[in-house]
C-alpha cells in the first residue's frame, strides 16, 4: 500500500467524526488509487454494496464497502437482538456516520401563532456508530429478503408500471438494428425474444438512461460515460433483486481520468437512480433493515 493510501485510510479510520463530504471525498479518492493500482475489484465492490445498502446513504455506503466488501445485511447491536440473534463476542463494527438531531424551540410569540409547530427538528451534526453484518452474529435464522434468482419475477411488469406512470411509453419491437433496447426520450424500445433475464436487464438500463440522460447531464457527459452509467444501474438493481450479474468494469475509472469529483457526481448519480428504481420494484425495507445505528455499541464487542 503506498504512503499516501496509507494516510487516506488512517484519516477514514480516525475515531473523530468527518463530516459527511470528507467521508465520501476521502473514500472517492482511495476507491481511485485502489483502480489505478489494479483493483478491479473495487468498484464492483462499491456497487454491490450499494444494492445491499439502498437505504443508507452516498457515503455510508461507501464505508461499508469499504470495510467489509463481503457484508450483506447490516445492522446495529440492538436491532440485531431484537430480531432474535446476537453479534459475536469480538466481533469489529463497521463504523458509519448516523445523524445527531435536536429540537429548536421556537420563540413564545412564534409558537402562540402555531401551536403545532412549536418546535422544530434540526440536524446538529454527525457522530460515529457501528453496524455489524449479519455474519458477525448468531440466532434464529432470518428471513429470506429476495426470493428472486436468476429470474426477475414480477418485476418487469413492475417496472412497467412505474414507467407507465412516469409517462413513458414502453414498446416491444422485432428488430433493434443489434440493439438490445432504445431510449427516445419518453419512449423505450425493447427487442423482443430476450430471456427474462435479459430483458429486465435491458429494461433497467433504458429506464436508467431516461432518467440520468436528459437535457443538461446528456449535454455535459460522453456517450460512454452514459452507456456505464446505464449498466452501472443495471448491475446494482440486477443484486438487489437477486440477479446473478457479471463484474463492474474496471475501465469505468478511466474515463474519468482521476477526477475524484466527476467519479463521485457519476455514482452519486448511479445511487440515486436505483434508489427510485428499487423502490418502484418493492415495498421499502423494514425499519430494523435500514437501521440509523442509534443502537450500535462501541467499535469491539466485548466478550
Amino acid at each position: 500500500m503506498s504512503s499516501n493510501t496509507t494516510a487516506n485510510v488512517t484519516a477514514i479510520d480516525s475515531k473523530k467524526p468527518l463530516t459527511k463530504q470528507e467521508l465520501i471525498t476521502a473514500n472517492i479518492k482511495l476507491l481511485i488509487e485502489q483502480l489505478e493500482a489494479g483493483k478491479s475489484d473495487a468498484l464492483t465492490n462499491y456497487l454491490t454494496a450499494m444494492s445491499r445498502f439502498h437505504n443508507y446513504s452516498f457515503g455510508n455506503v461507501l464505508e461499508i464497502a469499504r470495510q467489509m466488501p463481503t457484508a450483506t445485511r447490516v445492522a446495529g447491536f440492538w436491532t440485531w437482538k431484537n430480531m432474535g440473534r446476537s453479534v459475536n463476542a469480538g466481533a469489529k463494527g463497521i463504523r458509519i456516520l448516523a445523524p445527531m438531531v435536536g429540537v429548536r424551540r421556537k420563540k413564545d410569540k412564534d409558537a402562540e401563532k402555531d401551536i403545532t409547530k412549536q418546535n422544530e427538528r434540526v440536524l446538529l451534526g454527525f457522530r460515529n456508530a457501528y453496524v455489524f453484518d449479519v455474519s458477525q452474529t448468531n440466532g434464529v435464522d432470518l428471513p429470506t429478503m429476495h426470493e428472486v434468482r436468476g429470474e426477475p419475477g414480477e418485476n418487469i411488469e413492475r417496472l412497467a408500471a412505474f414507467l407507465k406512470e412516469q409517462g413513458i411509453q414502453l414498446i416491444y419491437r422485432d428488430d433493434l438494428q443489434g440493439a438490445l433496447g432504445k431510449s427516445y426520450g419518453g419512449r423505450i424500445a425493447i427487442l423482443s425474444g430476450q430471456s427474462k433475464a435479459e430483458e429486465f436487464s435491458t429494461l433497467v438500463h433504458e429506464t436508467a438512461h431516461e432518467m440520468m440522460h436528459k437535457a443538461e447531464r446528456r449535454t455535459a457527459t460522453t456517450k460512454t460515460i452514459r452507456e456505464l452509467e446505464a449498466e452501472a444501474v443495471a448491475f446494482v438493481v440486477g443484486k438487489a433483486i437477486g440477479l446473478i450479474n457479471g463484474t463492474a468494469s474496471a475501465d469505468y475509472i478511466q474515463l474519468y481520468q482521476g477526477n475524484a469529483s466527476l467519479l463521485a457526481e457519476s455514482l452519486e448519480v448511479i445511487q440515486q437512480t436505483t434508489n427510485v428504481i428499487l423502490a418502484a420494484l418493492e415495498p421499502p425495507m423494514k425499519a430494523e433493515d435500514s437501521a440509523p445505528a442509534a443502537d450500535a455499541l462501541p467499535e469491539e464487542v466485548a466478550a
